[in-house]
């Protein structure tokens, strides 16, 4: 009996993932050929996708997707015995590049063989929670000053009037406003790739390029995790960490620093991120005054 059980709970599972994989198809469908000719990746577009060739699984980390968690998940995975439990990894040591391998270090047909065969995943977050989290984490914390030295005073120099000499030389104290009005600046785009921690889910992991299998969400991150360790065979000896952070970005609080900016930024952020909205089902947030 308990057999039946798991396999309805399996198919149920399945088949919200299937929802998800065909949600993302649609979106590139619709958007794929309007708006972009169809371009061909190259292997400096991968460096977000970590390799576990043991158990055949690529992983496209988000930042500010759990992705600390899930990095330190694949080290467990490729460490080879080196560790045992994903929490007693300090959460810098997750994020030296050299402790995982991206897929971006193997040779033209390895990269293909992967992508075709492994078991590929992402986990995604509603974006303007993501962006404010990314703000709070970067912005607005005293230990962050390699941010505020690199983004801090570029954003308060370009947008903030009568600046002071100690924010214009330290960056600390960069508002929300202006942080957004540094995303929607045609300057910015032109710099280049926008940073890892704000880029969009689409820029980062090319969803439309790559087929992944599974799209885990924040909002149901330990079940959808336990899901895809079920499935890699490793869930007997490897589940994912839970843990429930205080100071976790919430919807309020999304919303209290979107009502700090004008409607029409509002307007210019839902345009910058709204393939990542439409692609991963996330409706436009009711806080929104688009006018």
């Amino acid at each position: 009996m308990q057999y039946v059980v798991i396999r309805s709970e399996f198919s149920s599972t399945a088949f919200l993932h299937q929802t998800r994989r065909d949600q993302v198809a649609e979106t590139c469908r619709a958007y794929g050929s309007s708006s972009r000719k169809r371009r061909v990746l190259t292997p400096g577009d991968l460096k977000h996708l970590v390799v576990d060739d043991e158990h055949e699984m690529i992983y496209c980390y988000v930042p500010k997707v759990a992705c600390t968690n899930w990095k330190r998940v694949m080290m467990v995975l490729t460490g080879r015995g080196k560790y045992s439990d994903p929490m007693e990894i300090p959460s810098n040591e997750a994020h030296v590049p050299a402790n995982l391998k991206t897929l971006n270090q193997y040779s033209i047909p390895e990269i293909n063989h992967r992508l075709k065969s492994f078991l590929k995943f992402l986990f995604v977050r509603e974006p303007f929670e993501r962006l404010v989290s990314a703000y709070r984490n970067k912005f607005t914390l005293k230990y962050n000053t390699s941010f505020h030295k690199r983004f801090g005073t570029k954003i308060v120099r370009r947008y903030r009037k009568n600046a002071t000499q100690e924010a214009l030389q330290g960056g600390a104290d960069v508002k929300f406003q202006e942080f957004a009005e540094y995303l929607v600046d045609p300057a910015t785009l032109r710099e280049g790739p926008l940073n890892e921690h704000w880029e969009t889910v689409y820029s980062l992991c090319h969803p439309c390029h790559i087929h992944y299998d599974l799209v885990g969400k924040y909002e149901t991150l330990e079940e959808d995790s336990n899901y895809i360790l079920r499935l890699a065979g490793v869930s007997d000896y490897l589940r994912f960490p839970t843990y429930a952070k205080s100071t976790r970005t919430t919807d309020q609080m999304t919303a209290e620093f979107f009502h700090n900016i004008s409607s029409q930024q509002q307007a210019q952020l839902y345009q910058l991120y709204k393939l990542d909205f439409l692609m991963f089902n996330y409706s436009m947030p009711s806080y929104l005054k688009l006018e």
